[in-house]
């Protein structure tokens, strides 16, 4: 790695985890350069803690939801700064995009296939948006909620325009009643917004994730000259608490920290148990 590449890594480092200098340097050393593996260090070593600072990405552009007939489609298209997220035209070719996404039922195959308003297919005209505009620009997901079994809702956080932001989640549920208890599914909606929950309950949480910060956790309690046996005992309660908080039934109620979700539904169910059957929560750039 060139000094140029290392330095610019560091940089990038230090802004993800509020690390200084030195400590960046040993540890991409230590990683062969590897950003990831930089962090997962740090963490180890009880030098950087998981902030939602590690999850910036330089990603950008826009997420956008279309509700029909109960039925809810979204899609997020990328761009490589905020003042191209910015810029009429690719909002437009992002509104038109989001109303494809919808009568092909989230179809990436299909929506590169149809044909826009201009008669060109979506795939050429992201072609000649990018010689446009002269960044890359990218359909990077979709997906679609159909209105059998619940009820859909959605919530748009940092909404530019109606139904288009940077942040948006959707949550299906079972058991609302018409006129009765629809208030609530907007509220959870907006819950899964602010809080990011991984999945609906603790065993649904990927296996591998829950592994690998088991390793860090105990990694980082041993560096602080721990012994091993105690380390086990409060990784256990750690784990536990990261599986709580990262599970959507038993975090914290956003509008009221003394209950938990699952305590929500039940206060809110009238002729039958409400239940969360599918969440999806977008947030522009994330995971790239």
């Amino acid at each position: 790695m060139s000094n140029k590449d290392l330095l610019e890594n560091i940089k990038k480092l230090r802004e993800m985890t509020g690390v200084g200098f030195k400590d960046c340097k040993i540890a991409l050393d230590e990683s062969s350069g590897n950003i990831e593996k930089s962090i997962e260090f740090l963490r180890k070593k009880g030098i950087a803690k998981a902030s939602k600072k590690m999850s910036r990405t330089a990603s950008e552009g826009l997420a956008l939801v279309k509700e029909r007939d109960g039925k809810v489609s979204f899609i997020e298209i990328n761009s490589e700064t905020d003042f191209v997220a910015k810029n009429q035209d690719f909002i437009d070719f992002c509104k038109e995009l989001s109303e494809i996404n919808f009568n092909n039922k989230s179809d990436l195959d299909k929506i590169n296939s149809t044909k826009m308003s201009n008669g060109i297919l979506v795939k050429d005209n992201l072609v000649n948006l990018i010689a446009k505009i002269g960044e890359k620009i990218t359909i990077r997901r979709a997906n679609f909620f159909d209105n059998s079994n619940g009820v859909n809702f959605y919530y748009v956080h940092s909404a530019i325009e109606k139904d288009i932001g940077k942040i948006i989640s959707v949550v299906k549920i079972e058991g609302i009643v018409k006129g009765k208890n629809e208030e609530i599914g907007t509220k959870v909606a907006m819950h899964i917004a602010a809080s990011n929950p991984l999945a609906i309950n603790q065993r649904d949480i990927d296996t591998a994730l829950v592994e690998k910060e088991l390793e860090i956790i105990k990694a980082e309690i041993i560096n602080s000259g721990k012994p091993v046996e105690i380390a086990e005992k409060i990784s256990k309660g750690k784990i536990s608490k990261f599986l709580n908080d990262n599970s959507l039934l038993n975090q914290l109620w956003i509008m009221d920290s003394k209950k938990k979700v699952s305590d929500i539904l039940k206060e809110n169910s009238t002729e039958k148990q409400l239940k969360i059957l599918d969440f999806i929560r977008y947030k522009v750039g994330e995971g790239i």
